[in-house]
């Protein structure tokens, strides 16, 4: 009986473990199966996977506005000489930002007279020049400093101080005849700048000799400073509209002078920009002088010009005229 129950536990196991050894091949022989699956349907390759793209053109677009967005590299530095109405009335400092961000040249500048604006242009300083004395600068290109002048934008010359004796009026002789008659306190800048040639200009063409009144004062500096002693002594000066609308609005010191000549046919006041000569200085920056003359030409920048000032002070500082 012993023997019985050894020889059925024995035949027992070995059914046991040929069940297990049959259950692992089944599992086995499924793997295959699986792997077969899988290779009915192949991988896509890189290959095909980039040849594809191009059909996709929602994906393509956001590599456009990427590169549309990447801001110009900086190229280098263009330096120019101006006159001190183009700095003091803030217009440079709104321009060149822009014009970095578009061209990659970085706009710096020596704001001075015309008169040694042109200078430092004849002396090969600097790579270009934005002045406004028109006389000045053709003879500026005749004698070989400049290649070629192209106007920019214009205001107009006015001229400011007490309300009395000078009404207002649009008579620019009548008002500088009684100045001189009557003795009263003018500043002039006395800088050869270009609202000095126009000062001179007119006392030259209405045979008077200015330096006859006692009280004709030479401030020998900017336009803002020389209108700051005007007001300060109570007395007439020529400037630019542009240069008295931004210290009327902005001055720490509320000015009391006010406008008592303008709109004369003859005050037009153009400004005018032009490269320094490369042939007579072939280290100046020649290519960011010409584009910096193509770029405040075109027709996006004049209207940019044409609005600075506008909001803030009611009418704008230029009127652009590049195209005319």
């Amino acid at each position: 009986m012993k023997k019985q129950r050894q020889w059925l536990a024995a035949v027992l196991a070995t059914t046991l473990l040929a069940g297990a050894m049959t259950g692992c091949g089944n599992k086995e022989a499924e793997a295959p199966e699986e792997t077969s699956t899988e290779a009915e349907t192949p991988a896509e390759t890189p290959a095909e996977s980039e040849a594809e793209a191009p059909e996709d053109a929602t994906e393509a677009e956001p590599e456009a506005d990427e590169a549309e967005s990447t801001p110009t590299e900086k190229k280098g530095v263009l330096m120019m000489a101006t006159t001190t109405s183009t700095a003091d009335t803030g217009l440079l400092d709104y321009l060149a930002p822009i014009f970095l961000e578009e061209t990659g040249w970085e706009l710096q500048w020596n704001a001075v007279g015309t008169g040694e604006a042109l200078k430092m242009g004849e002396n090969g300083d600097v790579d270009i020049v934005l002045v406004h004395a028109k006389a000045s600068e053709e003879e500026f290109v005749a004698n070989g400093f400049g290649v070629e002048r192209f106007q920019v934008m214009y205001n107009d010359f006015i001229v400011v101080g007490p309300t009395e004796p000078i009404a207002h009026t649009d008579d620019i002789e009548a008002t500088f005849k009684t100045i001189q008659e009557e003795q009263l306190t003018f500043v002039s800048r006395g800088d050869d700048s270009g609202t000095d040639k126009k000062e001179k200009g007119i006392w030259t063409k209405l045979e008077l000799d200015q330096t006859q009144n006692p009280n004709y004062l030479e401030s020998g500096q900017g336009m803002g400073a020389t209108i700051t002693m005007a007001d300060e002594k109570g007395a007439y000066c020529l400037t630019d509209r542009g240069t008295w609308l931004k210290m009327k609005n902005d001055a720490d010191v509320e000015l009391q002078l006010d406008v008592v000549c303008e709109g004369a046919s003859d005050l037009l006041n153009q400004y005018g920009i032009i490269a320094v000569n490369p042939e007579k200085y072939p280290e100046v920056n020649n290519e960011a002088a010409n584009t910096m003359i193509e770029w405040i030409c075109s027709e996006e920048v004049q209207e940019l010009i044409g609005n600075y000032g506008v909001e803030q002070y009611g009418e704008a500082l230029f009127t652009p005229n590049a195209n005319e």
